[in-house]
């Protein structure tokens, strides 16, 4: 995802490198640079060149403390670190502010009209926002508008089965007869938010629009909802500002951003039209809709991860009571296979592991194509667990060599693809034990929920990749497992205080 614009400003960064000062010279050749990688990102130009000038604007001639005290610790920062933080600011101010919010003024239905040409994924990203409305308590009604798509209703109407939640069609009558008369079945029923699936066309027409605005006079919606395909890059931007012209637009949803290499339509559409970004689209599940956060996309855009998004995502799949439980097991020594398959279970409604872990913070650089993460290795370890023993999966050191060959048989795997399995999730509680006796905080579990434990062993071939990062076979960079080396804040004072006054000392010449 976004893969031309985050290699491009890594590339800045790596040029940056070593850099004492931001001079006109190197400046003017890392905003050449970011200029090549945003327009091969298909931005659209005048943004391109309105992003490039603030940034110029803001790291010329500005005095900036590359060194700062605080509480005993020496702190510094490099022009290249400045630079990057100028990029980000303004990237966040590009895409944002923030604003996923939708306005839910009318009683006691509030309308909501999907718009777009056709094949954005306006029906699929209604039932997608019926469900997300669903779980935030709201009681939504789809409403097939569409007549004219082959099958458009009857796709809505699957979709709405599957979610468990009312559509409303009526074959004979027109698409603003359709939204009024399902605003009365939608109150009648019980429903507080009304979704409009809407007609699209392959272009921006007059007679689209014409039939929108009828829409708007007959049930006008709360919210009007442009739904962008975020693949087609700078033609979303021509596509959002006609419609933006033509009816009252509240915000955008980007579907296939996933899918998108480039990020054009991204950094361009809020920009160009003054529209606020609200959900993104990223995958076919029901469940793949997020909320637009500028931040969180600028940091992915960076190559710094989006910490936040992970949490939120890991949020939605796990119970927190029962992760609370899990890490202080973890902690003890008492994790068993039976609670890590229930912990790759619940990666696996995260999405594609390799989105996973563009979210994280410890790929800066990017994961090469050899530790390309597979989603399929899910699969594999799910099957390996499964052919285990409940007594196997409670306490692995039963395993004998001839147990090892059973389970290899059951799933289907090689004995060795059974023997790393066991080999890191011994490696992991060994690790997860050292933590435990290196006094680690309960709320640092309890905000993470296991999440550490959940991921340590998924990845398989994945330490190769991760050496860069972290070292090998620890692609977190966390304390060696099997020294079990855990330094906690209080003794990392304690030894700086003693480093300390030993400095002292030899200044005045005599031994403590």
């Amino acid at each position: 995802m976004l893969e031309i614009l985050t290699r491009g400003f890594r590339d800045v960064r790596e040029y940056l490198q070593g850099v004492r000062t931001l001079s006109e010279e190197n400046l003017s050749e890392a905003l050449r640079m970011i200029r090549v990688s945003l327009l091969e990102a298909d931005v659209e130009f005048q943004v391109t060149r309105s992003f490039l000038d603030r940034v110029k604007e803001k790291a010329l001639g500005e005095i900036v403390q590359v060194a700062v005290k605080h509480r005993d610790k020496h702190l510094r920062v490099s022009p290249s670190d400045h630079f990057i933080s100028l990029c980000h600011k303004e990237l966040i101010s590009l895409m944002g502010p923030e604003d996923s919010s939708l306005r839910f003024v009318s009683k006691p239905v509030s309308p909501i009209m999907m718009v777009g040409l056709q094949g954005s994924g306006k029906t699929t990203t209604a039932a997608k926002l019926a469900r997300f409305l669903s779980k935030k308590g709201k009681k939504p009604m789809l409403v097939a508008a569409d007549v004219y798509r082959p099958a458009a209703v009857d796709q809505l109407k699957k979709l709405g089965a599957d979610l468990e939640i009312p559509v409303f069609s009526d074959g004979g009558a027109a698409p603003p007869e359709i939204c009024r008369a399902a605003m009365a079945a939608a109150a009648s029923m019980g429903c507080d938010v009304a979704i409009f699936d809407t007609a699209g066309r392959l272009t921006v027409d007059e007679p689209l629009m014409e039939e929108l605005r009828r829409i708007e006079e007959l049930a006008p919606p709360d919210n009007v909802l442009l739904v962008c395909d975020a693949m087609i890059g700078q033609d979303s931007v021509n596509v959002a500002k006609a419609f933006a012209e033509r009816i009252h637009l509240t915000g955008f949803i980007l579907t296939k951003l996933d899918g998108d290499a480039r990020g054009g339509a991204a950094i361009s559409v809020k920009e160009a039209t003054g529209v606020p970004i609200k959900f993104v689209g990223m995958g076919e599940g029901m469940d793949r809709l997020e909320e637009f956060r500028p931040d969180g996309l600028a940091s992915r855009i960076l190559g710094f991860g989006d910490v936040v998004g992970l949490v939120k995502d890991f949020e939605e799949v796990v119970d927190e009571k029962q992760a609370e439980e899990d890490a202080m097991r973890m902690l003890r020594g008492q994790f068993t296979l039976s609670d890590f398959l229930g912990q790759i279970k619940a990666i696996k409604k995260m999405g594609p592991l390799q989105d996973l872990v563009e979210k994280l913070p410890f790929f800066s650089g990017g994961l090469p194509d050899s530790a390309r993460v597979d989603d399929r290795e899910l699969v594999r370890i799910e099957s390996i667990i499964n052919s285990m023993t409940p007594a196997e999966r409670g306490n692995p050191d039963l395993i004998s060599s001839s147990r090892i060959r059973r389970i290899a048989k059951g799933s289907g795997r090689s004995e060795p693809q059974v023997v790393d399995l066991l080999n890191k999730f011994r490696d992991m509680r060994e690790f997860m034990v050292a933590m435990g006796g290196g006094k680690v905080r309960k709320s640092l579990w309890k905000r993470m929920k296991g999440l550490r434990g959940a991921l340590g062993g998924a990845f398989d071939g994945m330490a190769g990749g991760a050496e860069s990062a972290a070292g090998p076979g620890n692609p977190f960079g966390l304390p060696d497992a099997k020294k079990g080396k855990v330094v906690s804040k209080k003794a990392l004072e304690k030894k700086r205080k003693k480093a300390k006054l030993a400095k002292q000392d030899r200044k005045k010449g005599r031994k403590r």
